[in-house]
């Protein structure tokens, strides 16, 4: 066997692996990120031994990934929920980075004893809450929409202005002085971000008018092409020397909302591309790990930025940030104790190792503790949390998945709408949809059976819809669908300023009615 039969081999061992401890972690609690970790330090130089520890190519492999973590984090992030709370999510992703780095820099100089320079970017390492953590946990717990999407915006946003901290704060570490001291590297620092933002923009835009015009002779290819979009869109931050990730983020989050053909095959892609990433990430930062080098000194230290994080510079963080937005006490509690850290600190940690700065290396090992502990105790415990403070709602409507495939050289378009369980779309008659003129639900396929209905037929949960609608009214169709899979028949009623007839009141509490049976009938069967 050759050696590259041999990586093969043992590259789709390793994934099958880690595919089967997701499955374990999930039955156990466990958080699966931690067990790709895991996975990695086994395989390491203190288990099977493989030996791996490039710095350099770690940081750099870490940061292609992140790239494809945001891009899938930006594709299934909906515009819809994210921008009422958008202002509150920017602020937790700067102006809270900015106390946790400051609070964890106090922490860093005066109980630890750090060079102020290296207690600066102790802080900068910790600050960002993990995108692939934060999607992957939120994805199991119920949570009321502006809080989850608060804690999506954060996530999203807070690497990018972290990352150009991180590496300022590690050249000032090695002797480096920025341009024009604390001001000139604020100046940067913002200058970047709004780049990357603009840039993300415009990729964004003009993403969304290629897609629409392409006619590609296979579905697959419109996943592949967003996703090297966005990619492409990286590479171009990174050489105008904006904040590239910033610009991923951004554009990917245009594309994921616009209209674009084959948009659930897409986010589909995205997400088996991330659950690659995220794997190839952990596992390769599992064997960046020592267990032997790790001393009591360095458990104690990372046990101790636990605590400070998870109770002073966290809270501290969510206060400030979110303060001006009148956040219910309840929900600021629960903000306090979702910041999530996962792979993202790590991968900052390999910034100083890979400039070989001096101890660098405890750094990083103080934070991969930090990051195992805080994951173990915060992760498992969100809907505990959630629960108690009366967060957690389990009989929430789930959003139906509406695909879209084109007609080529005809102004229609087929949607392809399931029906999953926790939709209000279930329990809902063909001809209560009211759907836009000349959009016609085609066909219903359940099961193994397929079916034309008429209006009397009931959608069911797990049935997939085919309807076909003409281009020009696509978008109100799919607000229509959209509106009653969380709404259920109460969606059809709109005032619209003017006064409802008896009938129609009557016809509304027959709704209200029929939709709390419906509602009573899903949280029996839950």
């Amino acid at each position: 066997m050759s050696a590259f039969d041999l990586t093969l081999l043992l590259g789709s061992a390793v994934a099958l692996v880690a595919v089967a401890a997701a499955r374990l972690g999930s039955r156990a609690g466990v958080p699966a990120l931690l067990l790709f970790l895991f996975v990695g330090i086994g395989l390491g130089s203190s288990g099977l031994g493989i030996d791996f520890s490039d710095a350099t190519m770690a940081h750099n492999l870490g940061f292609a990934a992140l790239v494809l973590i945001l891009a899938e984090g930006g594709l299934t992030t909906k515009w819809s929920s994210v921008k009422p709370v958008l202002g509150m999510g920017l602020m937790l992703a700067t102006v809270g980075s900015l106390v946790t780095i400051a609070v964890v820099g106090l922490f860093g100089y005066f109980v630890l004893g750090l060079p102020r320079s290296v207690a600066f970017l102790f802080g900068a390492v910790v600050a960002p809450t993990d995108a692939a953590a934060v999607f992957a946990v939120l994805r199991a717990v119920p949570l009321p929409p502006t809080v989850r999407a608060a804690l999506e915006a954060e996530s999203g946003f807070n690497d990018a202005p972290t990352v150009l901290l991180v590496i300022a704060g590690t050249n000032y570490a090695i002797g480096v002085q920025p341009a024009g001291g604390v001001i000139g590297l604020a100046g940067t620092v913002v200058l970047e971000l709004a780049s990357g933002v603009l840039l993300g923009i415009v990729m964004g835009w003009l993403g969304v008018q290629i897609m629409k015009r392409l006619s590609l002779p296979a579905s697959g290819l419109y996943p592949l092409a967003t996703m090297a979009w966005i990619v492409f869109t990286y590479g171009l931050g990174e050489l105008a020397h904006g904040s590239a990730f910033a610009a991923v983020f951004v554009c990917a989050m245009i594309l994921g909302n616009a209209q674009l053909p084959h948009r659930h095959a897409t986010r589909s892609f995205a997400e088996g591309i991330g659950w690659v990433a995220q794997i190839g990430l952990f596992v390769m930062l599992g064997l960046l790990i020592e267990p032997s080098r790790i001393t009591l000194h360095d458990v104690l230290i990372g046990l101790l930025l636990v605590a400070v994080i998870s109770l002073f510079a966290r809270p501290a963080a969510v206060f400030v940030s979110v303060v001006w937005f009148h956040v219910p006490w309840r929900e600021q509690t629960f903000l306090s104790w979702a910041g999530l850290r996962g792979a993202v600190p790590i991968i900052l940690a390999t910034v100083p190792l890979a400039s070989q700065m001096p101890k660098a290396d405890e750094l990083f090992d103080i934070i991969v503790i930090f990051v195992i502990v805080s994951t173990l105790v915060q992760a498992p415990s969100l809907p505990i949390v959630a629960r108690w403070l009366g967060l957690e709602n389990p009989y929430a409507a789930t959003d139906v998945d509406i695909e879209v495939a084109p007609f080529e050289e005809r102004r229609a378009d087929l949607l392809q709408v399931n029906i999953p369980a926790g939709s209000k779309l279930a329990g809902v008659a063909v001809r209560e949809l009211r759907l836009p003129p000349n959009a016609i639900v085609a066909l219903i396929i359940r099961g193994d059976e397929s079916f034309s209905p008429d209006g009397h037929t009931t959608l069911l949960k797990g049935d997939e819809v085919l309807v076909v609608t003409p281009a020009n009214v696509r978008d109100k169709v799919e607000r229509r669908l959209t509106d009653l899979g969380r709404g259920g028949r109460l969606a059809m009623w709109h005032r619209g300023g003017r006064r409802w007839t008896r009938a129609q009141r009557r016809a509304h509490a027959q709704a209200r009615r029929l939709q709390a049976q419906a509602d009573k009938q899903a949280g029996t069967a839950q």
